[in-house]
């Protein structure tokens, strides 16, 4: 038995990124090892999940891979701490397909149970029948306990706790509406800007929680046998001769932390900085751009000439590299900033890439390649002015299996595309993309 749990919402905007990260600090503060999970494809929460407690968090997602998958990766990272932590996306039902791949849907798969976090600012009493639909709307899941968002006195909550009562939800305290714990938003989820003062608010977090939230409580209702699934136990360091260079640094940030296990089996992987070192990592012979906020960073990255003619060099010669979203970007002739400045980028694709303008693209895709399917996620705001670019045979579609625009394209032996891959389950891709690179193709042009 551990405690192990998910905190879902009826609605985003509820609160519950903010108080999973005060939880996991505190949590942790106690001395107790806390892993964390992500549901849905969000890769900004896992890198404050991160932060808060001490271990890598893990996306659980189950459109883009299979309840299995998710099972057995669940396992294998609980296996070793005391508490698990699920933070859920969106609404508690809210998923790709009525209730499919939604935080009931994980929470169902992994048998853990829910707590519910409600925004009861403008709430009191009339909360009984929320909590009852959502306690009773679906059989497969198990709602033990609420907290309350933006509740400032005591007898407020003591509204709320009745409520509660009446229910048979067991009411776990709330959160005062404090401009301290405000973490600013942008884009899909929450801020990783370098200026935002992130750590000092998971800390204000974490000194408030334990005065109104019953943490002893919440451990103790929460406690449930451990996962019997087979655990995915993360790789070795490979031995293999491959040497695979990895962009990590504050503009490409956004990883799944299963596809970097992926990349261990496959090769010796290093993690460089586009931002601050002089040349991609002697002896690379594939190269990973992933996605992040190149934009914000767009002058420095531009200043570091060294490094974009070290990846320019790379992929004129062949080099197999795959970009996505930002790393698209990066890649591209020049990219504008929200401000409309132009900064020079690596220019090994025919495209330019800009913030002005900004309109959101977001949504779960599936890539058709031979007799491959893989899945990932869209999600951008800038624009591409494509000057060039060749699309490759693969047939890309939305959730609801409608076509969409996006593209994977294909420049030599560079390989791009707005969409962020999910290959944690299956490396097929990787495996078909670099055999593929060894297949005749037009030279760049």
């Amino acid at each position: 038995m551990k405690p192990q749990f998910l905190i879902a919402a009826p609605s985003s905007g509820s609160g519950k990124t903010t108080l999973t990260l005060g939880l996991l600090r505190a949590l942790a503060r106690r001395g107790l090892r806390v892993q964390p999970f992500k549901c849905g494809p969000d890769y900004l929460d896992t890198h404050h999940h991160t932060q808060a407690a001490g271990r890598p968090s893990l996306n659980l997602d189950l459109y883009m891979a299979s309840v299995e998958h998710a099972q057995s990766t669940y396992a294998g990272y609980t296996q070793a701490a005391d508490v698990a932590v699920v933070e859920g996306v969106m609404g508690l039902f809210d998923g790709a397909t009525r209730m499919q791949g939604s935080a009931a849907d994980v929470a169902e798969q992994l048998g853990i149970p829910v707590i519910l976090v409600v925004n009861a600012k403008a709430m009191a009493y009339s909360v009984a029948p929320l909590l009852f639909g959502f306690k009773n709307f679906y059989p497969g899941i198990r709602l033990v306990g609420a907290i309350f968002n933006f509740v400032n006195t005591a007898s407020h909550f003591q509204f709320l706790r009745e409520a509660c009562e009446d229910v048979g939800v067991e009411a776990l305290g709330y959160l005062p509406n404090n401009p301290a714990f405000a973490i600013p938003s942008r884009h899909l989820g929450l801020s990783i800007d370098a200026e935002v003062q992130y750590e000092a608010i998971v800390e204000a977090l974490a000194d408030a929680l334990p005065h109104t939230i019953n943490l002893d409580c919440l451990l103790a209702v929460t406690s449930t046998v451990a996962p019997t699934w087979a655990p995915t136990v993360p790789p070795a360091v490979s031995s293999q001769s491959r040497r695979i260079a990895v962009a990590r640094d504050e503009a490409f940030t956004f990883t799944y932390l299963q596809n970097l296990d992926a990349l261990h089996e496959l090769g010796e992987v290093t993690y460089f900085s586009p931002l601050t070192d002089a040349a991609l990592p002697a002896g690379t012979n594939f190269l990973y751009l992933p996605g992040g906020y190149p934009e914000l960073f767009a002058d420095a990255l531009s200043a570091n000439t060294g490094m974009r003619a070290s990846i320019a060099a790379y992929c004129a010669a062949g080099g197999a590299t795959y970009a996505e979203c930002g790393g698209l970007m990066y890649l591209g002739r020049t990219i504008t900033n929200a401000q409309g400045h132009t900064f020079p980028m690596a220019a090994v694709l025919p495209c330019t890439t800009s913030m002005q303008e900004a309109k959101l693209t977001l949504g779960y895709r599936t890539i058709q390649w031979n007799d491959l399917t893989i899945r990932g996620h869209e999600f951008h705001y800038s624009t591409l002015e494509d000057q060039g670019l060749t699309p490759t045979a693969m047939h890309l579609t939305n959730a609801k299996e409608a076509p969409v625009p996006v593209q994977v394209y294909r420049h030599g032996n560079v390989w791009a595309s707005y969409v962020h891959l999910y290959w944690g389950e299956d490396r097929t891709f990787i495996d078909q993309l670099l055999v593929s690179a060894l297949a005749p193709t037009a030279p760049p042009q």
